[in-house]
């Protein structure tokens, strides 16, 4: 069985870290997991007062969600949270009332930084916002990638063999999750 996974890259950087650690997780992934990227940065601020009439920005992502059946947060850490643009286009999915798009939707968190706590507490916000979004989380093994010059390559490839080990056991995880999670709470 092959699972399409739509992932969320934090930084709306072209020259991010993240973005250079989600090439690596494609490459390292099992082969049952396809993936596509959801794009964040051309979304408006979240209003409520557009839930009655979704902007094209605002469907589209919450089309490319629905179309996937799981999720992967790729993310950095912002003054110990998510960036705002992610919580944006969370706050756009989950929206209007009723019609939460990661409702039953397995996800995964990771991300990278320089320092050696990584994403920890910006993870541990976005924990909280997925369990009330429903979306099952796969909660081990927990990555905080500390990304160090040269550790991964433009094309995604892990200089350092623990670390690639680590990714990959990580992805391998949560091909597993996905599967795990389909069978009990199936989507559509």
């Amino acid at each position: 069985m092959t699972y399409t996974v739509g992932y969320f890259i934090g930084s709306l950087s072209s020259k991010s870290i993240n973005r250079t650690l989600s090439k690596a997780l494609i490459r390292l992934a099992p082969e049952s997991l396809h993936f596509e990227e959801i794009p964040i940065k051309d979304l408006p601020l979240y209003n409520r007062d557009l839930d009655a009439d979704y902007p094209p920005e605002g469907r589209a992502l919450k089309a490319a969600i629905e179309r996937v059946d799981a999720v992967l947060f790729i993310t950095p850490e912002f003054n110990r949270d998510i960036p705002g643009s992610l919580k944006n286009a969370i706050d756009w999915a989950s929206r209007p009332w009723g019609t939460n798009s990661l409702n039953r939707k397995p996800s995964a968190i990771i991300g990278a930084s320089p320092g050696k706590i990584g994403t920890a507490v910006a993870q541990q916000n976005l924990r909280g916002i997925l369990a009330f979004c429903n979306s099952p989380q796969m909660s081990a093994p927990e990555a905080y990638i500390q990304f160090t010059p040269g550790l991964i390559t433009d094309d995604g490839e892990v200089s350092d063999a623990s670390t690639e080990q680590f990714l990959r056991h990580f992805m391998e995880e949560f091909g597993l999750f996905v599967e795990r999670v389909l069978r009990v709470l199936p989507q559509g």
